[in-house]
């Protein structure tokens, strides 16, 4: 179990700041999640969430896209998706729901057969 700091731990007027920091993104992300099989949550200039979109797209996989900035736009919203998952690296990948990782995971997954169209 990844660390997370007690709520019991966050001064009571901090709370619901704390809790609902970027909200509307991580919802974005949730919804993505919800409605689509593979989701795969990237941003601009990493070259690794281009390498899994392509990865899918040769494999005839579908998959939902979502891209938060750049290196220096949209960080915040990025910061929160982080914050979330615990995954410290883009793209950051879920299938059937669950966060199964990066490019390199995402990669094993398709070479293994795991993910077929």
């Amino acid at each position: 179990m990844r660390p997370i700091l007690d709520e019991a731990r966050i001064h009571p007027a901090i709370r619901d700041k704390v809790a609902t920091y970027r909200a509307d993104i991580l919802k974005e992300v949730q919804d993505a999640i919800a409605a689509n099989d593979i989701v795969i949550v990237g941003m601009r200039q990493n070259p690794f969430p281009r390498k899994a979109c392509k990865l899918l797209d040769a494999a005839g996989v579908p998959y939902k896209y979502l891209e938060y900035g750049s290196y220096f736009s949209q960080w915040r919203r990025r910061l929160a998706i982080k914050m979330w998952t615990g995954w410290p690296t883009y793209p950051q990948v879920f299938v059937k729901g669950v966060l199964v990782g990066g490019f390199t995971e995402l990669q094993s997954l398709v070479q293994g057969g795991k993910l077929t169209p």
